[in-house]
């Protein structure tokens, strides 16, 4: 209990101190209306990664269009992910000047999407019952949990059994250089130590603060953007209330002021059998102080 309450002491004064990561937010200037964005669910008939290209024969969009087949603009790395007969949900943005685009593209396979929404309940009643003892100290288990990853794939919790585990949060559009990019990049130089130190077993995880913009095709681009290496590297993103469980678990603070998310930084060791076994607040641990623990 006292190295709860101290965790929760250290965190508010992070977060007074923290910088702010800002948003970015897309707003309407006063000379051009707000672009409207429809909700549209329909199967990817085909994708052309060159192009930047989606053809989707999706469903009736309320008050915009009936079902048809069309191509759709979309970030590279939404189209790289996209499968012949893959069912999505997304935005759609109309264009009056150019092709018409898709953002915010998720993987609508209804088997999947039940399985992480019933992890995603469950960890919320997890949460809840927990209380004010919700925050996981060194020693103990992590919650169960599953998420998207960077391909779209569902990972679960339980697919790290038997294996390190580095865990932090970042989110892709934090222009802090202290902040979420410096965290990034002592997760790769780990990445690059522990493989020279023969460590085996490792996995990587960077679970976004900000899933409501960070989708796989969001995290993919981000992560090849930055050379990342993610054989054993995953970025996670899912449910909004998922994320909130587990930033509270983990003791990470995270709230939008406006157009401003302020976070503190938080980086978790994780042992074979899921326990935590050593924690780093703020970016100033080292790779090496890591890479010794995980050679123990």
């Amino acid at each position: 209990m006292k190295s709860y309450v101290f965790a929760l002491l250290v965190g508010a004064a992070l977060l007074l101190a923290m910088a702010a990561c800002g948003r970015a937010d897309r707003t309407a200037s006063r000379q051009e209306p707000m672009e409207k964005h429809y909700s549209l669910t329909g199967e990817v008939i085909s994708a052309d990664a060159a192009r930047h290209m989606l053809v989707v024969r999706h469903d009736p969009i309320p008050n915009l269009m009936p079902a048809m087949t069309m191509e759709f603009a979309v970030s590279a790395g939404d189209a790289a992910l996209a499968k012949p007969g893959q069912r999505i949900r997304a935005e759609l943005i109309p264009s009056d000047k150019s092709d018409w685009r898709l953002e915010k593209i998720w993987p609508d396979d209804r088997a999947t999407a039940a399985a992480i929404a019933a992890q995603a309940k469950a960890l919320r009643q997890d949460t809840i019952i927990r209380g004010k003892s919700a925050y996981r100290e060194v020693g103990e288990q992590i919650p169960n949990f599953a998420l998207f990853d960077q391909e779209g794939r569902m990972v679960a919790s339980a697919r790290f059994q038997g294996k390190q585990v580095m865990l932090n949060f970042i989110f892709s559009r934090c222009p802090v250089a202290t902040m979420c990019p410096l965290s990034t990049a002592k997760m790769m130089a780990t990445q690059k130590l522990a493989r020279e130190s023969g460590v085996k077993n490792l996995e990587l995880v960077s679970i976004t603060l900000d899933p409501t913009y960070d989708t796989p095709g969001v995290l993919k681009d981000y992560a090849a953007a930055r050379g990342i290496d993610t054989s054993n590297f995953s970025f996670l993103t899912g449910p909004e209330s998922a994320i909130k469980d587990l930033l509270a678990q983990f003791g990470v603070i995270a709230e939008f002021d406006g157009g401003i998310l302020k976070h503190t930084l938080t980086t978790l060791l994780i042992d074979e059998s899921g326990r935590i076994i050593h924690r780093a607040d703020g970016s100033a641990w080292e790779p090496a102080d890591f890479v010794e623990k995980m050679r123990r």
